[in-house]
């Protein structure tokens, strides 16, 4: 199993831009694009808790999901 980082699925349902999203959190533009593509093999707590944060979510289970 692995942790899934639903963010790009938010994002765009959201209809907000990565580069304008990574600005507004304070993270920089490659850390936003990696987390969407799932392609970082850790994750930041301070990165998670910005974007959580900025997206105004409060139960890490609209954020994370665990995958096959």
């Amino acid at each position: 199993m692995r942790l899934y980082i639903k963010l790009e699925e938010i994002l765009d349902k959201r209809g907000i831009k990565k580069t304008k999203f990574a600005e507004e959190i304070g993270v920089r533009n490659n850390v936003i694009s990696e987390l969407c593509a799932n392609q970082r093999s850790t994750v930041n707590r301070e990165h998670v808790a910005k974007v959580a944060k900025g997206l105004g979510i409060k139960d890490m289970n609209e954020l994370f999901e665990l995958r096959d």
